[in-house]
């Protein structure tokens, strides 16, 4: 594994296992905000985080600065804490900061690949997988928020 792709793979391990723990935890008595807790932890906090780094990791045409992927990590890790907490506990503003910090963070990532040519049929699919994924990622955000605000109300 690229050492660029650690700063994304560590974290998003840990969140696909506390995903996983969050699960067996809550199994006992299951609630709607224990079942999107475990969705969240697993699918955005995990899996989007490491298809985001080794995406990144794999398609930069050269290693990213050091500032740049702390800046990338501290950001989208810190957009994750900040919709969990919010949506936990009920502070939508919270949601909000960590959406748009997500925001910021995708455009990160964007910018960490810039000037890839999907020349080869392999970088062409990883290419547009990891622009599949950004996409994903900046429509459900607001969707998300939307439906956190309406249960909410």
């Amino acid at each position: 594994m690229n050492k660029s792709a650690l700063p994304f793979a560590i974290p998003g391990g840990v969140s696909i296992v506390l995903g996983g723990v969050v699960s067996a935890a809550s199994a006992g008595a299951p609630s709607y905000l224990s079942a999107w807790a475990v969705a969240y932890l697993v699918l955005v906090c995990g899996v989007a985080q490491l298809v985001l780094g080794m995406g990144q990791a794999s398609l930069a045409s050269k290693q990213p600065t050091t500032p740049l992927l702390t800046v990338q990590s501290v950001a989208l890790n810190l957009s994750n804490a900040a919709v969990l907490l919010g949506t936990l506990v009920g502070v939508p503003v919270l949601s909000y900061v960590g959406a748009a910090l997500l925001v910021f963070a995708l455009g990160l990532f964007i910018r960490g690949v810039r000037g890839v040519q999907g020349t080869r049929v392999q970088n062409a699919w990883l290419l547009w997988g990891f622009r599949i994924v950004v996409f994903i990622l900046l429509v459900s955000a607001p969707i998300g928020l939307v439906i956190s605000h309406l249960r909410a109300a």
